[in-house]
Formats: C-alpha cells, structure tokens, sequence
C-alpha cells in the first residue's frame, strides 16, 4: 500500500494509507535497509508500506521527494510559510532570511506571515513589512483579535504547506484556528529571554479546516544553511537575483567587488540593508563550514 507519513516518534512513523480520512493510521517501524542507506524516513514522506494488521506496519520504501528539508525535519513541502511576530518576541530577521533562503533553495512557494500584529502600530509595523513586500507573499494575522485569518485557508488548501518559526510566534495558535478549533498545546514568551517555550516537540503534519495539510515544526532559534554553495547564494535573494547580469564581473560576490549592481543597489536604498547583512552573514557561515 502507499500512504502518507503524518508524525514520527520514538522511531515509530504514523502512516495514513492513501484515500484514507485523517483519523486512519498505522504504526510503522522502517525496514532496516533504509539505516544501511542512510535513509531516513521523515514526515510528509509518501512511502509504500505493508500493514501488519488493524494498527501496525512495516515501511518498505520510500517514494520519491519534491524536497528535503533537514532542520525542521519535513519532505515534500509544497509551501513554506515563515511566521514570526511584530513583538513579543522581537522578530529575528537574520533568522526570517534563512529559512526563506532554505525555501528558494528546496523549490518551496515561500512566505511570510506575521502574527500579533495588534501589538503595534501601523508604522512600527511597516519597518518590518517594508522589508518583504514585494519580494515574497505577506500576510499579516492577529490570532488574538481574530484579524486576517480567513486569508490563509484559500493558500492552503490542496497544499502541504510548512508553518516555520521560533517559538512564541503564535504556530501551534494559528494551527489550531486552521484545524477549525483542535486543541494543540500553546505557551507563553518568556519574560527574562523573550523567547517562546517550545509547545511543538515532534513534527507532526495536520489536515485544515479549508482542505489542505499543514506542518507544525518545533520552535527555533537557529537555522543552518546547509548545501547551500557560496556562488550561488545570492540567486536565492529574489532581489539580488534580478540583478546578477549587471554586475562588472561574472563571478561576483557582491561582497567587496567593485561595479557590484547589488551593492549598488544597496546604497540607494532598493535592497534593505538587513537583508543585505543576512547574505553577508550567510557567506561567511558557507565559508566557515567549507573550510572543516
């Protein structure tokens, strides 16, 4: 048979047979072939697979994938959604810029969705906003007031989409309003840090109310970008992108070289400068790991 991977604990992987409605599953174990390959099964994988009986199984194989992300462990991600929120905690844009770089990278739709927005006004909010619009699809929520939230349903639906971000953002909030009410464990921000306490602690893929599915990933504060190449860095900047032709030189950098279009760009003030410190940072992890 072949099913869909919903959640994975314990080394146990939750197996929805294909057609199947959300309330059937059956517990896997992965055949052993697959740690001899260096293969591990992950959620929102499609796999063939052997029941056992009512509730038990046996992974035989592992269909093929749209993608792969590692950290937060998912495959097949047709949409990436990067939440954060206008306060409490303070958005970590150095973070937002990886995982919408880990998105570009794997071929995943991204986007940005930023929660609490009742928390400031339109002109604190906008030195934030200013920085996406235009590059990446935003959507601005208040899980609290209820603001903003029959715009998600309609880009979910037919899609796996991955909800990603730090903790206290408000993910496990928002999952449960898209599961149409289910309860998930929520948790406040921590007042001496700032930082959420994590309330997700496995992977877990949900069905929304408007027809599509959805990953709920364990809050972070960290994000690697591996396998990314430094050439090819900036291609994952969609405004930076546009401008790789009408650099001087083809092998550009864009860190120090002259006749650079993106650093050029940057001093008049079309590239934001967080961004560009977010790719200046990430070329020097890239480098960083190259040299080990």
């Amino acid at each position: 048979m072949k099913g869909l991977i919903t959640k994975g604990v314990g080394g146990f992987y939750f197996v929805r047979p294909e057609g199947a409605g959300g309330g059937v599953s059956y517990s896997c174990r992965a055949r052993g072939i697959f740690k001899k390959e260096g293969l591990t099964p992950t959620v929102g994988d499609l796999v063939d697979f052997e029941a056992l009986d009512e509730e038990d199984g046996v992974i035989n194989a592992i269909l093929p994938r749209r993608n792969l992300f590692i950290r937060p462990p998912i495959a097949n991600a047709d949409r990436f959604i990067v939440m954060i929120a206008a306060a409490q905690p303070a958005p970590n844009l150095s973070v937002v810029d990886k995982l919408l770089v880990a998105a570009e990278m794997a071929g995943a739709e991204a986007m940005l969705c930023i929660n609490k927005t009742e928390l400031l006004n339109r002109e604190e909010l906008r030195r934030v906003t200013g920085i996406y619009e235009g590059l990446y699809p935003l959507i601005e929520i208040s899980c609290a007031e209820n603001a903003g939230l029959d715009r998600l349903p309609p880009l979910l639906a037919g899609r796996k989409s991955a909800l990603a971000g730090p903790s206290g953002v408000g993910k496990s909030t928002l999952i449960n309003r898209l599961r149409g009410g289910t309860a998930l464990e929520t948790g406040a921000v921590s007042g001496r840090t700032e930082r959420g306490r994590h309330t997700t602690r496995h992977v877990e893929l949900f069905d929304t109310a408007g027809g599509g599915m959805i990953f709920d990933t364990p809050g972070f504060t960290s994000f690697a970008v591996s396998g990314a190449d430094a050439a090819m860095l900036a291609s994952f900047y969609p405004e930076m992108r546009e401008r790789l032709g009408d650099c001087r030189f083809d092998d550009c950098r864009h860190l120090a070289e002259p006749g650079c279009a993106v650093r050029a760009a940057l001093a008049e003030g079309r590239i934001a400068a967080s961004r560009y410190a977010s790719y200046v940072m990430q070329q020097q992890e890239i480098e960083k790991s190259n040299a080990y």
